[in-house]
């Protein structure tokens, strides 16, 4: 039994550090976002004009405005996640004081499935709810840790933040670079960028390094190519 409360506790720290990868994922996304967006009106404009200043201002309205744009919407999005976990707590706290027997019955259960036999996920269900009912059934039944509610504020900030990173690389190899090499060095900086963001995001996710960069480096020129062709149209 003691085992098991144990094995809770070391849940919960795994529990907090998904709520700082979380964090760290809406970065990621916010800093190809802000690559993607950035070189779409670099790769528009500096085909219609020569002129550093005027491709450098739109490259950095559209810069701001795109870092701003993700921090608004992920601020938004967690803000409406954290409303809703405070919710949940609240509809446990009624079952509890209305059917405490079930919500006892749902913690064993969940027990049980863990490979425990019934008479002890049930003793350890008991041994739970009578130190901490509303924290055992939040995390039981929702995998959620009272009082650790995702941070919309950090979300917002980690998406403000990695968005202006992220396009200030292009930005400044397109303006800061000499005319003639001005588009190579703006490539470059784009396939080095998505890149990095392929990395991280494969690493947070768990998922295949090669296959993540190989398919943000296709975005990337892809998104490339369709802004340059816009421009020569235009």
């Amino acid at each position: 039994m003691t085992g098991s409360i144990k094995k809770t506790s070391r849940k919960e720290k795994n529990v907090t550090l998904e709520q700082k990868l979380n964090t760290l994922r809406a970065g990621v996304l916010g800093s190809n976002d802000g690559i993607l967006t950035v070189v779409g009106v670099l790769f528009s404009v500096a085909v219609a004009t020569t002129n550093k200043f005027t491709i450098f201002i739109a490259g950095l309205a559209d810069l701001l405005a795109c870092a701003f744009s993700m921090a608004s919407g992920e601020y938004a999005s967690v803000s409406t996640q954290k409303d809703t976990e405070k919710a949940v707590v609240q509809q446990e706290k009624k079952l509890l004081k209305d059917n405490y027997a079930r919500e006892l019955q749902i913690v064993a259960e969940y027990y049980k499935t863990q490979g425990i036999t019934y008479e002890t996920s049930l003793a350890i269900a008991r041994e739970l709810m009578e130190n901490k009912p509303l924290e055992t059934v939040t995390d039981v039944k929702y995998n959620l840790k009272l009082g650790q509610y995702v941070n919309p504020w950090n979300a917002a900030a980690a998406s403000l933040i990695s968005a202006i990173l992220g396009g200030v690389l292009p930005l400044a190899a397109m303006t800061l670079s000499p005319e003639v090499y001005k588009w190579q060095a703006t490539i470059f900086a784009v396939c080095i960028s998505v890149s990095i963001t392929g990395y991280l995001s494969a690493k947070l996710g768990n998922g295949l390094v090669k296959i993540s960069i190989l398919r943000n480096l296709a975005v990337g020129i892809l998104t490339m190519i369709i802004h340059y062709c816009v421009g020569i149209l235009l």
